[in-house]
This record gives structure tokens, sequence and C-alpha cells, in this order.
């Protein structure tokens, strides 16, 4: 899933695609590099970011969608808000990736069971502007999966099919550090819930702490994409369904290379049994 911000604001990219052909032009890029789904946001959602007004959102948003999809492109809205959502999916978006699951619009669970769309359940326990204060858990990784659990009741409750639904751990959202390690190590747990997995660690805080320099200043955004390659492949060999990442040809070669890893592993694994089958069968 590639990342098409248009706002003047966010934490990565700080308005580079903001203008409607940037942004097109941009998603387009991404799709030369590899992307499956770009993931089109008008609100920035980076820490202490205040809200857009909802016509500005519409107003940054539609039109990219629309351009995007007319070029071929599958299209995801990255949105809390059931009128962006509900417009981005009539402009022919197949996603909605709401930060929020739901909880910040109690009207976008019916959108997305009355449109039928794939809706990305994000873990969420407040807007970007008080959200570094959330980050309280006792077991990560146990909190964020009962929390998604109780995300999943509510849409089902309002109509959603668990064949729509996909959930995200939410790296960075009210984990401001240390947090969102066990996500990553233990993601199979998650996993194995049985929904496709979306991650999106791409140039987020705790990869620039990861990667500060001697002086201990946290690594510009654009300096954690080497990073961010490689938690895309751990959670590739985890299983997630996709990740989500600001620059997309690295993602995707180590999407590749874990896909042949794998297959190499399951050739080893079944040769290794039939071997010892046949073993069995000449004991006999």
């Amino acid at each position: 899933m590639g990342v098409v911000n248009v706002t003047p604001d966010s934490f990565s990219d700080g308005g580079r695609w903001f203008d409607a052909d940037a942004a097109v032009a941009r998603g387009l890029a991404l799709l030369e590099e590899g992307a499956d789904l770009l993931d089109v946001g008008g609100e920035s959602t980076r820490p202490g970011a205040a809200r857009v007004p909802v016509d500005e959102e519409l107003a940054r948003v539609l039109p990219v969608v629309e351009r995007l999809v007319a070029h071929g492109a599958a299209v995801s809205v990255d949105t809390t808000r059931a009128v962006v959502a509900a417009g981005a999916v009539d402009a022919g978006a197949v996603l909605v990736n709401d930060v929020s699951g739901g909880m910040a619009d109690p009207e976008m669970a019916h959108v997305v069971a009355r449109t039928g769309a794939a809706y990305v359940a994000m873990h969420w326990r407040g807007h970007a502007d008080v959200m570094d204060a959330l980050d309280a858990y006792d077991d990560v990784v146990a909190d964020v999966r009962r929390e998604l659990g109780e995300r999943v009741d509510a849409l089902r409750a309002a109509g959603v099919r668990d064949s729509q639904i996909v959930l995200d751990p939410g790296l960075g959202f009210a984990k401001t550090g240390e947090s969102n390690w066990p996500l990553l190590a233990r993601l199979d747990e998650l996993v194995a819930d049985g929904y496709p997995v979306l991650v999106g660690a791409s140039r987020k805080r705790f990869l620039g702490h990861l990667m500060a320099g001697p002086d201990g200043t946290p690594a510009a955004p654009e300096a954690r994409d080497d990073a961010t390659a490689a938690v895309t492949a751990l959670a590739a060999a985890a299983g997630a369904w996709a990740v989500r990442v600001h620059e997309v040809a690295a993602s995707a070669a180590a999407v590749r290379v874990v896909a042949r890893w794998r297959d190499a592993r399951q050739d080893h694994t079944t040769g290794r049994r039939a071997t010892a089958g046949a073993a069995r069968e000449g004991a006999r």
C-alpha cells in the first residue's frame, strides 16, 4: 500500500504532494514501483495534528481518488469520517482505511456496511492531539487484540461482514516508543485471529529513535526507509496481508524475498516429509 498524502503538514513528506496534480503523479510513480494499492489521505494524523474541516478534506481527497481510479489504480481512502469514506467509495475507492477503527465517527460502520467496501480497523485510543498520553498497557499485544476484537464486534453489529474487515495494530498511535516492538515481535498472534492484517510502520518515530545518530537525535523521516523495508520483511514473514509505506520499491523487493524464502522453506519441508515417507515405506 503506497501512501499518497494530500496534506500540507504530514510528518513524512510535509506537503510535497499537496497539489492534486502532484498527488496523482506521486500515486502513479508508486504504482510503477510496485504498489498494489494507493492510500489517499487528506488529513494528517501526525502526533499533535489538529483536525481538518470536513469540506477541506473532501476537496483534497475526492479529485485525487477519481483521477487515480481513472488511471486504473486500486485506491483506498485514509479517513476517519463517514462522509469522506462514502464520497471516496462513490468515486471508485475499494477500501476505507480508518485509523480510528470506527470510533471517531459512529456513522462509519454503517457506510462500510452499506457500500460493501473493504475496511481497515486500526487500533486507536484518541485523536492525534491526545494520543501520546494514552500509551498505557498491561500487555500491549493482549490489550491491542482485545480492543480490536471489540471493534470487530461493533462492526458486525452494524452489518459489516467479516470478509470486509482488515485489522491494523496501530503502530505509533497511542504507542510512543517501546510499545511498538512487542506488536511487531508477536505479529503472528494478531494474524492468528483470522483477519487480514495491515502493518503501518513506515518512517514512524520509533524507527527514528532506533536509527538515532551518535548524539541521540532521531533520524529524519526520509532516513528511516531502510528500517521500514526491514519491518516489511518481518511483517511479510509473520503473515501480514499488506504494509503501508511511503517508498514502495524497497518494500516490494522485501515482499518478493520473503515469498521466495517461504517457498524454499516449504519445498524443504515437503522434501523432508517425502524422504521420511519413503524411508518408512522401505522399512516395511
